[in-house]
């Protein structure tokens, strides 16, 4: 299947820990079937920018310093799925985070007479994530971004580009990534359970290059819409 070919790609769900890589896997799909890469991080702060009525029901809520509700997240979901772009398939990155949402998400497609979601967890082991979180550093003068395990700079500490030194950011300490990665394993275990439980769970090996994860990524996409007829 490639992005001229198909009529349809229908919905995809990403899942994977912080620093698996979800976000530039995420960008690879979009390029390659032609379809929108849909963050609910983006879709909150649009609402919220442009005073939609769930957007600002959303703002009160989060002034309050309360976590936004399922039915206030799956609305604007429900919104941008609605969008002409969508009408191909998406990829949703953030959403569902729980299985209620998951619940959800299945009833629109549902209704909509859309296929259930291709489900992709992109797995990583801890220890390389820690590795690539916490090896991170970055250029505070232009951005520019390595790690110490994977793609130093080539002389320590220092920027290749501006020659400035180079930080690490507070929340890639390790501390603060190690809670970061259990809380998102607790979170992330019964929504991975909720899909293995229907057959649609498609684990992908993360520390795999770039471009072989994402032709496995493909080939899970592309066999699930083969096996049901709509490719």
């Amino acid at each position: 299947m490639t992005a001229n070919a198909a009529s349809h790609v229908g919905t995809i769900v990403l899942l994977g820990a912080p620093g698996a890589g979800k976000g530039t896997q995420a960008r690879l799909i979009a390029e390659h079937y032609g379809i929108p890469h849909v963050s609910t991080g983006d879709i909150l702060r649009e609402n919220v920018a442009e005073g939609t009525e769930l957007g600002r029901k959303a703002k009160a809520v989060m002034e309050r310093g309360d976590l936004v509700s399922d039915d206030l997240v799956n609305g604007m979901v429900a919104d941008r799925l609605a969008r002409p772009d969508c009408a191909r398939g998406v990829i949703l990155d953030g959403f569902p985070r729980t299985t209620a949402q998951a619940e959800w998400l299945d009833r629109d497609l549902a209704q909509r007479r859309e296929r259930p979601p291709v489900v992709v967890n992109v797995e990583v082991g801890y220890n390389q994530l820690l590795q690539r979180l916490t090896g991170r550093r970055t250029c505070p003068v232009d951005g520019q971004i390595y790690n110490i395990h994977f793609q130093p700079p080539k002389k320590e500490g220092v920027c290749d580009v501006c020659g400035a030194p180079l930080v690490q950011r507070k929340d890639d300490k390790e501390e603060v990534i190690s809670e970061r990665l259990k809380s998102y394993e607790r979170q992330t275990l019964p929504l991975a359970e909720y899909y293995r439980a229907r057959g649609r769970l498609r684990r992908i090996q993360g520390d795999l290059p770039v471009q072989q994860v994402m032709t496995e990524i493909f080939r899970a996409i592309e066999g699930s819409a083969a096996a049901t007829g709509t490719e």
